[in-house]
């Protein structure tokens, strides 16, 4: 087994957010987690038998207290990465209905930006594709 293949696998899930103006949240990693400062789509870790789209339920509401139903989450595109220490596999989810204010519930800047202007945030690798994809699909 190559030392690429022997790494552990982390699942995280994310959500491309879309405003009626066509706006998508990105949102800063605070301060004390890895990658802080860097910008990302919200969402986050799965917990052990939890679909996707539970955890992206379930993630929204912890971070950013909407509430989103699995039935407004599409299905978009996904990233797969290698880091040093796990391979990262992250589906995206667009949303364009939830309820509730985004408000930042764990210290992260949010902001909402054209995808043309996403190239002036800085974003872990693992997103670099996910946002290409974005600005051409939504290339307005």
């Amino acid at each position: 087994m190559s030392e690429a293949s022997a790494r552990r696998v982390l699942t995280v899930v994310a959500a491309a957010l879309m405003d009626d103006d066509g706006l998508i949240m990105l949102t800063q990693r605070p301060e004390g987690k890895a990658m802080a400062g860097l910008w990302e789509f919200p969402g986050g870790k799965l917990e052990p038998g939890e679909s996707p789209e539970a955890a992206l339920v379930r993630e929204l509401a912890e971070e950013l207290g909407i509430v989103v139903r699995e039935a407004d989450l599409k299905p978009f595109f996904f990233a797969s990465h290698g880091y040093d220490a796990f391979h990262l596999l992250m589906p995206l989810y667009i949303c364009k209905r939830w309820d509730g204010v985004p408000t930042s519930r764990e210290g992260q800047a949010i902001r909402m930006v054209r995808p043309q202007e996403m190239d002036g945030y800085d974003v872990p690798a693992a997103d670099v594709p996910l946002v290409r994809h974005i600005q051409t699909v939504f290339n307005r």
